[in-house]
């Protein structure tokens, strides 16, 4: 991911530092990393609406609804990251480095 992307999360986080209620460090740290599992409840929710799993609701949603609910768990697992690391972009990208790695023939990589 380029600069954009993460000065973008850092502006997000930034706003959320200046906006949000008063937490402590750790609170803080929490709160942000719990908000990864509420997004991924509307991913769930937005999958059902896709199946029309849920019979009162039906087919209430379509596949670029659930994109849309996958970008935000990226974007909030990033401003997470980028909260509780203090180089988040540098944590990530040494991650998925070691992830494609673990999978792929060294050539590969």
């Amino acid at each position: 991911m380029g600069d954009r992307t993460w000065e973008q999360v850092g502006r997000l986080r930034q706003w959320l530092d200046d906006e949000a209620a008063e937490a402590s460090p750790a609170d803080v740290r929490l709160l942000r990393t719990l908000k990864i599992g509420e997004e991924f409840g509307e991913v769930a929710e937005a999958l059902h609406g896709v199946m029309g799993a849920n019979p009162r609701k039906g087919h209430s949603h379509d596949w670029n609804d659930v994109q849309k609910e996958l970008a935000d768990v990226i974007v909030t697992a990033m401003v997470a990251l980028d909260t509780i690391a203090p180089d988040g972009r540098h944590v990530l990208e040494e991650r998925l480095d070691h992830l494609v790695a673990r999978v792929l023939p060294e050539s590969e990589v």
